[in-house]
């Protein structure tokens, strides 16, 4: 099989090929695994935080991706409920322990044991890959392979993010940077809030004007300031200044929800600027995203089904996986970044 691998921690700005095109055997799946032959690959921005070293992979070479569809095409000896041939979808979530207090709570993502697909096991940016069969979710038919790839991680884990907000119709949501996620917690939003207003924040005018397209009610660079404070607020950002704009922008008791795996190395600047009085006094609230939930995948594809939520998205090929990294290093986005592989 054909497939792009890392085999090293690089600088993207100075190497502008990472992955390197590579000839592989097929896998084998173990006895309670899956073999999958991978259609589609979403690309997202962890992995230009494996790339570079701020979440990197524990052993090299590895093959990235976590947005992986794909059609099922052997099943190990004691997997049950799955069949050959049967279309699903490979989210960041590879394994957990399954044993914890979290894992049987159903916060799997908060696991010790957690492990990520692309990360520390080989993803999706292949012709074929495995997964266990606990982590693959059928994939609905509305959807084409390419159009559910973005849902895996963007749509899971904004899903993730927007209902830890604890949003009620009628408030008010801000969200902070406009890339794959965004645009579909901005369409979920639409949907479950039909009387909040949606205010969003992006350096980039054409984020903000695609913002507008999609029905946001007011769109500003992220050093902006809102018609009006906000409920809650949503960070999609890699950076950390937009942290401490959001917590400005937000309501006595309003809570900001951080949806990053990583964030890139603290501005000094940043944080000299933090002021207690102006973004944490009257009972602001911070919670992190971590990861995903196994839950999280399942319930979001079938809320994206029903809405139907589809991804604005753009297409490459597998052996340009380089560059479509580099184009969401340089943020140049609109909506989601798909591999076209089978």
């Amino acid at each position: 099989m054909k497939a792009m691998q890392l085999t090293e921690v690089v600088d993207l700005g100075r190497s502008m090929v990472p992955l390197k095109l590579v000839t592989l055997p097929k896998p084998e799946p173990g006895p309670e695994e899956v073999l999958i032959k991978v259609h589609a690959c979403g690309v997202c921005h962890t992995e230009l935080d494996e790339i570079e070293g701020r979440t990197p992979p524990p052993q090299f070479p590895v093959i990235l991706g976590h947005q992986a569809v794909g059609s099922v095409e052997k099943c190990g000896k004691e997997v049950k409920g799955i069949e050959v041939g049967e279309r699903v979808g490979v989210a960041w979530i590879f394994s957990s322990c399954g044993k914890c207090s979290h894992c049987l709570e159903g916060n799997d993502n908060l696991c010790k044991q957690f492990k990520a697909t692309g990360r520390d096991a080989d993803g999706g940016y292949a012709e074929y890959m495995t997964a266990p069969s606990s982590s693959v979710f059928p994939i609905p038919k509305r959807f084409s392979s390419a159009e559910a790839a973005p849902l895996l991680c963007a749509g899971a884990i904004g899903y993730r993010s927007l209902t830890l907000t604890g949003l009620k119709n009628g408030q008010t949501l801000g969200l902070t940077g406009f890339g794959a996620s965004a645009h579909l917690v901005l369409k979920m939003a639409l949907f479950q809030y039909p009387d909040s207003r949606i205010y969003i924040f992006a350096r980039s005018e054409k984020e903000r004007e695609f913002a507008l397209e999609l029905g946001a009610s007011w769109a500003g660079d992220t050093e902006d300031e809102p018609p009006e404070l906000l409920d809650s607020i949503i960070d999609t950002t890699p950076v950390w200044k937009p942290v401490v704009k959001a917590l400005q922008c937000l309501k006595p008791g309003g809570r900001l929800v951080i949806n990053a795996i990583r964030k890139e190395n603290i501005d000094k600047e940043v944080l000299l600027g933090l002021s207690y009085e102006n973004h944490l006094w009257m009972e602001k609230e911070i919670k992190s995203v971590a990861n995903v939930a196994r839950s999280d995948v399942k319930e979001f594809l079938e809320l994206a089904a029903e809405i139907p939520i589809l991804p604005e998205y753009q297409e490459y090929d597998l052996e340009e996986a380089n560059k479509a990294l580099l184009e969401l290093k340089q943020r140049k986005i609109r909506g989601a970044k798909v591999l076209r592989i089978s």
